[in-house]
């Protein structure tokens, strides 16, 4: 993912969409899991989706709602990162920790951009 400094946020989105994927592939496809599993692919897709929409909108307040849904969907990742059991296999906790500390930041970095810009 980041390393701190990138901020090519269309760059940064996709990898935490890649990111996540990879996770989701390691964790037990339990019957729960493969449902919290099929949000979290949709939502963190949808924070890349969504910055490149933001990125091609059409007007400000269109860039503006656009970030909006960036957020939200974050916000929404991070629950599912959360809600995903992973008690069989104690090694994916830093992952899922990652993962979720990552979401946590571009719904900041995103809250912010939208102050600015309102």
């Amino acid at each position: 993912m980041s390393s701190g400094t990138n901020f090519n946020l269309e760059e940064r989105t996709f990898l935490f969409a890649q990111s996540t994927r990879a996770f989701c592939k390691t964790v037990t496809h339990s019957v729960i899991n493969i449902q919290d599993i099929k949000q979290v692919v949709r939502s963190s897709g949808s924070v890349a989706a969504n910055y490149i929409e933001a990125n091609e909108s059409l007007s400000k307040a269109d860039f503006i709602y656009r970030l909006k849904v960036c957020r939200k969907e974050a916000k929404e990742t991070r629950l599912w990162l959360e809600l995903i059991d992973i008690e069989d296999k104690p090694e994916l906790k830093l992952k899922k920790s990652t993962l979720s500390n990552e979401a946590y930041q571009l719904m900041l970095i995103f809250n912010a951009i939208i102050k600015k810009s309102s």
